[in-house]
């Protein structure tokens, strides 16, 4: 099983709202590393969902229940979705600020690629998280 992190700001898709539609297509990634990152994620791999921009925090953890497809927003094939459902929302909100000053996160793909909205996370990264967020 491999380990994600997500981000999305949440005045445009937030953990509330994913919580309440009960599962989301994650479309509209458009670079290519974000996409291939995409590509590679397999059904039952877990996601931290981060809010980015207002917050900075991962709020929750959510799980693949649909491999990569076409991104049906979009003509153009380079372009994929998962489908992803919410698995449960964190105890305590895990901020950015907490993540930059655990020694254990230091290399965390958030912090070395803060642009980039869908990064692999080494296990342990995500049990961590989950730790801090209990």
């Amino acid at each position: 099983m491999n380990h994600w992190l997500v981000k999305s700001e949440p005045y445009k898709y937030s953990w509330e709202k994913f919580i309440k539609e009960g599962q989301t297509l994650w479309d509209g990634v458009r670079n290519f590393q974000a996409r291939n990152n995409l590509r590679d994620m397999k059904s039952g791999d877990l996601v931290l969902f981060y809010h980015s921009n207002e917050g900075k925090c991962v709020v929750g953890i959510a799980k693949v229940s649909k491999e990569f497809y076409q991104d049906p927003t979009t003509d153009d094939k380079n372009w994929v979705v998962v489908e992803l459902v919410p698995v449960e929302t964190l105890k305590n909100a895990v901020t950015l600020e907490k993540i930059k000053a655990d020694e254990y996160l230091k290399d965390i793909g958030l912090v070395k690629q803060g642009r980039l909205s869908v990064v692999a996370i080494k296990p342990y990264e995500f049990d961590r998280i989950i730790e801090l967020g209990s």
